[in-house]
């Protein structure tokens, strides 16, 4: 389930996970997800996990979220 962009969770991050997509080929992994993790607010699938140290924030990339951030 897709949360919305939280600034008190944010700043409470502490891990970041992509899931990739199915069938859809990434040329560099490292940078398209820094850029998809910089620009979470726009991301359509997030989701702030709980851990006990703070939040990891779970992004659930789309084809339309790789092709914006490339």
């Amino acid at each position: 389930m897709a949360d919305k962009y939280d600034d008190y969770r944010e700043a409470l991050v502490v891990e970041e996970d992509t899931i990739w997509p199915a069938g859809v080929e990434v040329a560099d992994k490292a940078k398209t997800h820094r850029a998809l993790h910089d620009s979470a607010d726009q991301c359509a699938g997030m989701e702030y996990v709980r851990l006990y140290t703070g939040f990891c924030r779970k992004i659930t990339a789309s084809a339309e979220d790789i092709q914006r951030v490339s």
